[in-house]
């Protein structure tokens, strides 16, 4: 017996996704954290922080696209209520 209050469990042979665990947001807080304390200090640390960032955040979007793309699809009438 299930309520309006139960929450949407997916059907018993369908597989949950979750990402894999990824470096990827430290790397993007080092280079932050770089180019912001390269504002008050050096323009050197500005570049290596501003270009850390761009790499990871460019890496980041192409890893979740691939993983995205992954993905099994669902037939265009099939729907889960």
């Amino acid at each position: 017996m299930s309520g309006p209050s139960d929450p949407q469990l997916p059907p018993v042979g369908e597989e949950i996704h979750l990402p894999g665990g990824s470096i990827q947001p430290l790397l993007l807080t080092i280079g932050i954290t770089l180019a912001l304390v390269g504002v008050t200090t050096s323009i050197v640390l500005v570049v290596a922080g501003g270009a850390l960032s761009l790499l990871v955040v460019y890496r980041w979007i192409a890893d979740t696209r691939r993983d995205i793309a992954e993905l099994p699809v669902h037939a265009e009438g099939e729907h889960h209520d």
